[in-house]
């Protein structure tokens, strides 16, 4: 069952994509979530970010130097966001990662991952119509009691995690593509697709997520990087 909800995704996602436009946003939140001014602390998960050139046979080949800048102008972009439009505390795991021991450093990896996964379902199930679930309404995913270890270790309230894949399209595929349209044929270029989560470290529940999707926009430089984020963090809640 698993591998097929991830083969559709894989399947669907760039269909919806390209059939979506621009730009495609939208929140799903818990009801009444409100954060309470300068009670509560957000920890800032290390980013998932990938970057990857798309060749002219249509393979993702990853480039290390691009999700470098990436990650950097993200988190960075990230943090100014939140900063200045929210009431509460941010706590950053790209500072206080030096406190993890070796196994709360593997259990944070693993969260990571699973958030990977989780958000990868929601996705399926909670937008795109043919998978929708009758009987789950509302936002009812959780990454399980083992977040609960980030509150005790920093203090959070909630933990923002960040799920980031974006694709450039080689020369040689951007020469297929115009030889393609000159047939009538159309094929993808580069792609951005991602989604964050806010996750009550008291239960683990995802309480907000925010997808992102769009054939435009480029992470590897910070102003474009700024308005990838602008848009993943759309309506977060403050």
């Amino acid at each position: 069952m698993k591998t097929l909800r991830l083969a559709a995704v894989i399947i669907i996602l760039p269909v919806m994509i390209m059939t979506s436009g621009c730009a495609t946003t939208s929140h799903k939140a818990v009801a009444d979530l409100s954060l309470r001014e300068n009670t509560e602390r957000i920890l800032l998960m290390l980013m998932d970010i990938e970057l990857s050139e798309l060749t002219a046979g249509g393979v993702l080949e990853p480039n290390a130097a691009w999700t470098a800048a990436a990650d950097r102008f993200v988190h960075q972009a990230i943090s100014e966001k939140i900063a200045s439009q929210s009431r509460v505390q941010v706590v950053d795991l790209n500072i206080g990662a030096e406190q993890l021991d070796a196994e709360e450093r593997k259990l944070q990896t693993q969260l990571i991952k699973l958030h990977e996964a989780v958000g990868q379902t929601i996705l399926l199930h909670k937008y795109i119509e043919l998978f929708k679930l009758p009987n789950k309404s509302g936002l009812d995913w959780t990454l399980g009691e083992k977040a609960g270890f980030l509150k005790e270790k920093f203090g959070a309230d909630y933990a923002l995690f960040i799920y980031l894949r974006d694709s450039y399209a080689s020369a040689g595929r951007v020469g297929v593509i115009l030889v393609a349209a000159a047939f009538g044929v159309g094929m993808p270029g580069g792609q951005q697709v991602g989604f964050a989560s806010l996750v009550d470290l008291n239960t683990g529940q995802v309480v907000w997520f925010n997808r992102l999707m769009r054939a435009v926009g480029d992470l590897r430089n910070r102003e474009d990087a700024a308005s990838s984020i602008d848009e993943l963090l759309i309506d977060f809640p403050t």
